[in-house]
């Protein structure tokens, strides 16, 4: 679920003023999954904006503070969800760790970095969320080092029905700041995009794979 109506449409407007999300459905982009996407999104762009990271960086802040109780730590996924964690972790005067895709075949074989202690609570950062797979697998990697996960916050979803059902499954709450409804909508008022793009973009949402498909 989306934070609220009004961040939603702001951050959707702040990631299309700053280039970090892109729609063009007749020219699609390739993902490294090789699937064909007419979206891509690339959030550490707004890194580059003072006042746009401030402003990301405090809602973020604000939603973790509304939805989640008793957080002592934040929990930043690598690579992208990293620095947002530490600037949330910033504003909240919490301590910051992070968790790697799989833990490192050399030194002391770390999968989470930083100091935590077991029974603290958690609230993951990601900057994006498609499937959840990988963020997921981050909760995974918490939880099972003693650390109880809250939830998770994220700058943007794409709101696919499958993250839906595996966030589901694992028992994970998601509070996004924006999510697909919102970029398309907010995409048509700035003239980002036509009407005849949204029942492209609208069958991508509900499936990816064969929207590829006849894409390819």
């Amino acid at each position: 679920m989306v934070f609220n109506s009004e961040t939603a449409e702001q951050t959707a407007r702040k990631l299309l003023e700053t280039d970090a999300i892109r729609l063009q459905p007749e020219h699609p982009f390739t993902w490294a999954s090789g699937l064909h996407s007419p979206i891509y999104c690339d959030n550490r762009r707004t890194l580059s904006y003072p006042a746009i990271r401030t402003y990301i960086r405090q809602e973020l802040s604000r939603a973790i503070k509304q939805f989640f109780e008793n957080v002592q730590i934040i929990a930043g996924v690598a690579t992208a969800g990293i620095p947002q964690g530490v600037l949330v972790a910033q504003e909240l005067d919490l301590p910051f760790i992070y968790v790697r895709s799989s833990a490192k075949n050399h030194g002391l074989t770390n999968q989470i970095e930083g100091h935590w202690e077991k029974g603290q609570t958690a609230v993951v950062v990601e900057d994006l969320v498609s499937t959840g797979k990988s963020s997921l697998a981050a909760v995974k990697a918490l939880r099972e080092a003693g650390i109880r996960v809250a939830g998770m916050v994220s700058i943007f979803t794409y709101d696919l029905p499958v993250a839906d059902e595996n966030f589901r499954a694992a028992q994970c709450k998601l509070i996004s700041l924006s999510d697909y409804h919102y970029l398309i909508q907010t995409a048509l008022e700035e003239n980002k995009i036509t009407k005849k793009m949204i029942n492209s973009l609208q069958e991508w949402r509900k499936d990816p794979e064969k929207w590829s498909q006849a894409h390819s």
